[in-house]
């Protein structure tokens, strides 16, 4: 898993590619959607239930805010299909299903949406879209009936009918895409929802979270913001501004313009998060100096810096705590400090990019279990602590 997430991140490094982004007026509905952690089905990234098709069919789907592409295997899967948890989706079945064709210019759209100009099957339009490990997805570019609960139903949502697929989404039906691209689903779904999401991610695979689209009584006074930054290099993703860190309540000496250099995005798909090779060196030796008295254990993959619990019932961990501006700020949970392999070997959860120059990116371990609101429309993101409780 680990060494899938190091080849996600190379993508997300080479890929910083052009997409039009558009803003959105606030709107007052809203939708929750329980999510899990993909542990449970082989994956290091979460993942929520929606129903797709007439009649509805239910499918577990990975949700990801570093693509655009919301896409799932379909019969008759005419190259390859992955084993997932449920009946791969059938369009023969569905009588709302409907193909896009190669000369409409929603096809074209899937050049700024995927990174990859369509292509054509007798006269329906092909999408095709890799994710960096040697993970793809290519099929019919179509649309479907989509069903987020039973009363928020979207017709004609653009999607992949996937018939040709390998790689890491091991178990879930396909992956949502949730950038700032026209294709995403907070795209499509923006006149209801204004282009603003939330989501909290379960610390343990046995707990549940939510993604939430829409505000209805906007968010809790809890959520501080910071300024989301649209990078033309890379216009789907969602920039935020990282200015320091602090380890067992001392900042770390690391200057802002060490951050500042690449630049810092939040992805849900990426699992462990990077730091530039300057900050992730000041914190690693910040973090080991406080944890000098519990045995150390072997590097795993990407992680360095492991530590043997076998022997212990109790663990003093130091607070990890990241600065944003304007004052947003995360007060890391225990959960998002470690990535646990066994007791035996806990490591912590961030690793260093090999160049300054590198992106960094917030991963998903860091942001267990707070409430991580995307206000797209308004061009901020916040953070509260405690958001799946």
């Amino acid at each position: 898993m680990l060494d899938q997430d190091e080849s996600r991140v190379n993508s997300i490094r080479s890929r910083l590619a052009k997409n039009p982004a558009d803003g959105g007026k606030l709107k007052g509905s809203k939708v929750t959607l329980p999510s899990k952690s993909g542990s449970t089905i082989g994956t290091g990234n979460y993942v929520v239930t929606v129903g797709l098709g007439t009649p509805k069919r239910d499918l577990t789907f990975i949700f990801d805010t570093g693509s655009d592409l919301t896409w799932t295997q379909c019969e008759p899967c005419a190259r390859y299909c992955y084993h997932q948890q449920e009946p791969i989706f059938n369009p023969s079945k569905s009588t709302s299903y409907t193909n896009i064709s190669c000369n409409s210019p929603t096809c074209d759209e899937l050049q700024s949406g995927t990174g990859k100009s369509p292509s054509c099957s007798a006269s329906t339009c092909v999408y095709g879209i890799q994710y960096g490990d040697q993970s793809y997805s290519v099929g019919f570019f179509a649309q479907d009936k989509l069903a987020l609960t039973s009363t928020d139903v979207f017709n004609n949502f653009l999607f992949g009918c996937g018939q040709n697929n390998r790689g890491l989404f091991v178990g879930a039906a396909g992956l949502i895409g949730l950038g700032r691209n026209a294709l995403s689903l907070v795209s499509q779904t923006a006149q209801k929802y204004g282009k603003l999401f939330s989501y909290c991610l379960p610390s343990t695979s046995s707990s549940t979270g939510y993604l939430t689209f829409g505000s209805g009584g906007g968010t809790s006074k809890a959520v501080k913001f910071t300024p989301s930054l649209v990078n033309s290099q890379g216009p789907s993703f969602y920039f935020l501004n990282l200015i320091a860190i602090s380890v067992g309540g001392r900042k770390l000496s690391t200057s802002a313009s060490v951050f500042s250099t690449a630049g810092t995005i939040i992805d849900s798909g990426t699992v462990i998060s990077r730091l530039p090779p300057t900050a992730y060196s000041d914190l690693r030796a910040s973090f080991q100096q406080q944890m000098s008295k519990y045995p150390k254990a072997a590097p795993a993959s990407i992680l360095d810096t492991c530590y043997d619990f076998s022997q212990y019932d109790t663990v003093d961990v130091p607070k990890i705590n990241l600065y944003f501006s304007d004052g947003a700020e995360m007060d890391l949970d225990p959960s998002g400090i470690f990535y646990i392999l066994n007791i035996s070997q806990v490591c912590l959860a961030f690793a260093g990019n090999s160049d300054a120059t590198d992106i960094a990116i917030l991963g998903n371990v860091q942001q267990k279990t707070f409430d991580v609101v995307y206000d797209v429309a308004g061009g901020r993101i916040g953070f509260a602590p405690g958001g799946c409780e």
